[in-house]
């Protein structure tokens, strides 16, 4: 058989072929299973969307074979597999160039072909450039859905197959209904390059307040270079060193690039200390850095082909003007390798300021061109301003605004994703208006607010291995090496690391926010000042986090859903908050951390539960875990609410002893930053 002979497509299909199997005899290196557009709706909950990196290419091959465009498929990094159909079958391999045969014939990608019963389809090495190629199959894969979608997040252990596909595992096809055409029209496929040009919107955070002008003209005037440490969480780039508008990020954190945590974007180029990483699709939700520019949704298939060595420039565009991702043809301007534009929105990414009462600011920050982050008051851990945030929170998940698809709270914002195509960001902004006006006074706020007891294994054995693989792969000198909580305690003027420990279990960590780091895990502060410890992040972050550690950063405690990067100060490590072995979940409304009817969800806490920390020694740990692990999930929860009116009268007959903490604390962190400033390690 030549090229010539394999079976392609011209007409329609006439009769649908039953569904048959794919065995996979060889996986490639990282071969997934995705759908488009993954697990929408769960982003607050630290549930990333994951799905195709390249969406574009996955949903023009999904259109050839008359599939439904988001209909699971493979995701296939570097190199691709070999398959074995049961059934004669309907197949299309696109995304970056690589070799492809059927049984040992090359087939062309970008075209579709009949695979036999027996039939062999054998995916090689991506030859670049590009990094990802898809193998897409008439009638999609028939996969078990979590939290709606197929789409595999490996890091979480959930969706497709639960991770990498296996050799030797066996696909089941979903049955074929649709019209297969030849090919993807040349003019619809993306163009792949080694020098890449991206188009960006300005914001959420930028200059003059965090950057300064002359750092964002370097963001925008760089050829960034593609680190070999990147994957789907986020793209790691080389470039120049910010010199940054702030000393550093207060309450937030040591270095200027700390802000209190606050919802990301998928696409948004976050600043992890000096170094800039683009967030993909398997990205968190929340996080503690800035972030100057945000690629727009119909650009975002780039970052699934950056290869390492790339070089990447951003172009700023006008949001309204962004191509829309909708699109799969001309209209994306895929097929163009530059970005043609006459510059961006020049606003800052400040979409608007207002006032909302005698002492509290809104501002109004633009997060992509399908996203608008809300701000409340000044830089500050001020829990009247988490207030405000709930309180509107609450406002928009009653009211069901049509094209809202995700809500997220932070610390002092609310991230509100849409679909430009219903709801574009000038009309938003107008209901946000209007919505202002009809909440209440911070001080009414009161919510129901659990005290959660959770286990916690002090300077955990597997936070002091992160600790050493940090120091032998990312950096030995770091101010917070060898131990992060001598660091603590040197940062906050404790007269010793008992006094670290003590402030820990006294506490009462009040919930502010789920998925940071990911899968339903706390941020949390304390309720009492006098129990914030406030530290700095690791810059550059860890490549490696152990599932649960608990670390803090800024004046917040956060504890990590699973393994990963991260820069919080370890403490110690605690049991699972996310459980893998809860029930089918049922839908919640975009936001809603629980459901009505109160039935189980996999995440553990919610808003505003209250923390409360006992030891354990770290052998009783791992069986503590072992028994979530095999279903044994006990929750020690008491109910109550938190009433902000009483909270206040509290920080008020305490002040003087809070102010002379806050002194104590402030003195150790200046020192802490001049040490810095005189080492070389801020620039400001």
């Amino acid at each position: 058989m030549t090229v010539a002979e394999l079976p392609v497509a011209g007409t329609a299909q006439s009769v649908p072929a039953p569904p048959g199997q794919v065995e996979v005899l060889r996986p490639g290196m990282l071969t997934t299973v995705q759908d488009w557009p993954g697990r929408v709706g769960y982003w607050h909950v630290g549930v990333p969307p994951s799905g195709p990196m390249d969406d574009l290419s996955f949903r023009l091959g999904n259109r050839a074979l008359g599939n439904d465009e988001g209909a699971a498929g493979l995701e296939c990094t570097l190199g691709g597999p070999a398959l074995r159909f049961t059934a004669p079958t309907w197949v299309c391999v696109t995304g970056a160039p690589t070799e492809v045969t059927l049984d040992g014939v090359r087939a062309p990608q970008w075209r579709t072909v009949r695979a036999p019963a027996g039939g062999v389809l054998d995916v090689g090495a991506v030859r670049g450039p590009g990094m990802r190629c898809y193998v897409l199959i008439g009638g999609g894969i028939d996969v078990p859905e979590y939290l709606g979608s197929a789409a595999t997040f490996t890091l979480g252990r959930f969706g497709g197959t639960g991770g990498a596909v296996r050799a030797g595992a066996s696909l089941r096809l979903g049955a074929h209904h649709g019209r297969v055409v030849t090919a993807v029209p040349m003019d619809e496929q993306p163009v792949l390059t080694r020098n890449w040009e991206i188009a960006v919107t300005e914001g959420p955070h930028g200059a003059p307040e965090f950057f300064t002008r002359a750092d964002f003209d370097a963001v925008l005037g760089t050829d960034y270079e593609v680190h070999f440490n990147s994957d789907r969480t986020g793209v790691r780039l080389i470039g120049p060193k910010p010199e940054w508008a702030r000393a550093d990020g207060g309450e937030a954190g040591l270095h200027p690039s700390n802000i209190h945590d606050t919802p990301y974007s998928v696409g948004a180029l976050d600043f992890t200390g000096d170094t800039p990483i683009l967030l993909g699709p398997d990205g968190p939700s929340l996080g503690g850095f800035v972030c100057p520019v945000t690629v727009v949704a119909a650009d975002r298939w780039k970052l699934g082909q950056l290869s390492p060595g790339d070089r990447v420039r951003f172009v700023p565009v006008r949001g309204d003007r962004a191509a829309s991702i909708r699109e799969l043809g001309a209209a994306r301007r895929a097929a163009w390798p530059t970005v043609l534009s006459t510059g961006g929105d020049g606003d800052d990414g400040v979409l608007r300021r207002a006032e909302v009462d005698g002492s509290t600011t809104v501002t109004y920050r633009r997060a992509g061109d399908d996203g608008v982050l809300v701000e409340y008051g000044a830089m500050t851990l001020d829990l009247g301003l988490r207030a405000r945030v709930h309180a509107l929170h609450h406002h928009l998940l009653a009211a069901g605004i049509r094209g809202v698809t995700e809500l997220t709270p932070g610390i002092r914002s609310l991230q509100i994703r849409v679909d430009p195509h219903v709801l574009r960001a000038c009309a938003l902004l107008d209901l946000l208006a209007e919505a202002e006006a009809q909440l209440p006074a911070s001080d009414r706020l009161v919510v129901p607010s659990r005290v959660v007891r959770l286990p916690l294994s002090w300077d955990d054995p597997s936070t002091r291995e992160a600790i050493t693989r940090y120091m032998r792969g990312v950096r030995a000198d770091a101010p917070w090496c060898p131990w992060n909580i001598e660091f603590i305690r040197r940062v906050n003027g404790l007269a010793a690391v008992s006094d670290v420990y003590d402030t820990v279990f006294d506490a009462e960590y009040l919930v502010l926010g789920l998925g940071d780091v990911y899968l339903g895990a706390p941020v949390a502060t304390p309720t009492d000042p006098r129990h914030r410890l406030v530290t700095t992040k690791y810059n550059p972050a860890r490549t490696w986090t152990p599932e649960n550690a608990v670390g803090i950063g800024g004046a917040y405690l956060c504890v990590y859903g699973m393994e990963g990067p991260g820069g919080y100060q370890f403490v110690g490590r605690t049991t699972q908050v996310w459980n893998h072995r809860a029930g089918a979940a049922p839908a919640v409304a975009p936001g809603a951390d629980r459901t009505a009817s109160g039935a189980e969800t996999p995440w553990l806490l919610r808003y505003f539960d209250r923390i409360r920390w006992y030891p354990v020694e770290a052998e009783e740990l791992l069986d503590l875990r072992a028994d979530f692990a095999a279903g044994n999930v006990r929750v020690q929860a008491e109910d109550g609410e938190f009433r902000l009116a009483e909270y206040r009268t509290f920080l008020a007959e305490n002040a003087e002893d809070i102010g002379a903490f806050r002194a104590k604390q402030a003195e150790a962190f200046a020192a802490e930053r001049e040490s810095w400033r005189s080492a070389g390690e801020l620039t400001a």
